[in-house]
């Protein structure tokens, strides 16, 4: 069963994404983001920026095979869609939905700001998780237990 975890109170969702990203490759992980098209564009752009001397390999792809001629060299994928996901380790979530397709990855990570919209609908995928029996693990951001 998927292991699913929320890290919530995220003062800079992008920048924490970041983090959480350069962690997951220097630990070797697959990792797939996946959000609405604008936020991943902006997601590719602060990835090239928020450290000067570090460089998190991604890709942006809505395109399936584009993805799968690059996801032997990449760790990072940001994908508009799980249709087809290349891998099933870790996925994370940016977006205000459920992500199709999540109960096929090892690993779920859901980035929530403080935000009033992003709070009430990051609890309505949490009531869809427990209703469904996932086990839930809470990181707060605010509290330092995060990225």
């Amino acid at each position: 069963m998927t292991e699913v975890a929320f890290h919530f109170n995220v003062p800079d969702k992008l920048v924490y994404t970041c983090r959480l990203l350069r962690k997951a490759c220097r630990a070797r992980a697959r990792v797939v983001v996946t959000g609405d098209a604008a936020l991943l564009q902006e997601l590719d752009r602060v990835l090239w920026t928020f450290e000067p001397l570090e460089f998190v390999p991604h890709v942006r792809a809505a395109d399936a095979a584009r993805v799968a001629e690059r996801q032997r060299d990449t760790p990072v994928l940001l994908l508009d869609s799980l249709r087809e996901p290349p891998h099933q380790e870790v996925l994370v979530n940016l977006g205000p939905s459920l992500a199709n397709g999540f109960e096929s990855f090892r690993r779920l990570i859901e980035v929530v700001s403080a935000d009033t919209e992003d709070r009430h609908a990051a609890r309505a995928r949490w009531k869809h998780y427990e209703d469904r029996g996932y086990s839930i693990s809470r990181h707060d951001a605010a509290a330092g237990a995060g990225a």
